[in-house]
């Protein structure tokens, strides 16, 4: 398949369903739409989103059903983003090769502007359509367990924790798992539910997201030590500095390398139960996605 187009075909659509979705940049109050707008239209792979639509379509589900869900997906990482940018957080400058949104609005409507996002995600799951397998309520559950203070949040204060601590290595997958892997696999169990999965469906396509969100930050760690902040649209080197807990500060660059490779071939053997020309997205994202680093 044509990555590259598949990709560029997917942006457009979440593009502007977010648009739709988002209060125009003039709506009161002004300053925080514009805020919430200047992050989210900063420029991201939209990757969660597209593993959404790549999972429904893996189940054989209509794109256009999961596309709230899609969205809803991409607010909550970039309410993430905004305020893990924070000076109280990692205290950056730059993502997506821009000036983040604290430097540009100041710290108090940066965090609003990340509540905003955060919450308008809930509205849009609203909008979506539930299946019969999947009603609103599990849907909804779904997103906010994946967001919440025992999955993403929990990885946050894990990785604040862990700063200049000695980490052995089933802290850092503990950190790893919860951190970014929780929602990139419920990015796909999103697109699987959304698209009415049968439970054997749902499970291979959980263990996909499973080996795929923990390489997925595997391969972060080690870009920030091998690539520079032109290349990365954000501070490079910036884990070491802060002497962060990551997989090259563990077990070294080539055992990370190693352990990115195991994981994603862990990712497409979990695919093995779909037609090889329903998951051919899921395993085109899986191998782009590790070859970020070379």
């Amino acid at each position: 398949m044509n990555l590259k187009s598949y990709l560029r075909t997917h942006q457009r659509k979440i593009e502007r369903a977010l648009d739709r979705y988002l209060p125009k940049a003039n709506s009161k109050p002004a300053t925080l739409h514009r805020a919430m707008r200047y992050s989210l239209f900063a420029g991201g792979k939209r990757l969660r989103p597209i593993l959404c639509l790549a999972a429904a379509e893996a189940c054989r589900g209509k794109v256009s059903d999961v596309i709230p869900l899609a969205c809803a997906l991409e607010c909550i990482h970039t309410y993430s983003l905004v305020h893990d940018d924070l000076p109280s957080m990692d205290n950056d400058d730059f993502r997506r090769g821009r000036l983040t949104c604290h430097k540009v609005f100041g710290d108090g409507i940066a965090v609003l502007a990340g509540d905003g996002l955060l919450t308008i995600a809930f509205e849009i799951v609203a909008t979506a359509k539930p299946t019969p397998r999947y009603d609103m309520a599990t849907l909804l559950r779904e997103l906010a367990v994946a967001a919440g203070s025992q999955r993403l949040i929990a990885g946050q204060v894990a990785d604040l924790e862990a700063e200049g601590q000695n980490v052995k290595r089933d802290q850092l997958r503990y950190i790893h798992e919860n951190k970014t892997a929780a929602m990139l696999k419920t990015s796909v169990r999103l697109g699987a539910m959304g698209a009415n999965a049968d439970p054997k469906k749902l499970r291979a396509i959980t263990h996909f997201g499973d080996g795929l969100g923990l390489a997925f930050q595997i391969i972060d760690d080690i870009l920030d030590v091998t690539q520079t902040t032109e290349i990365l649209g954000k501070s490079a080197g910036k884990d070491i500095a802060a002497k962060k807990a990551t997989y090259p500060a563990v077990i070294g660059l080539e055992n990370s390398r190693a352990e990115a490779r195991r994981l994603t071939r862990q990712a497409h053997k979990a695919l093995s139960i779909f037609p090889d020309s329903d998951a051919e997205p899921l395993h085109a994202l899986a191998n782009y996605l590790l070859e970020r680093e070379y």
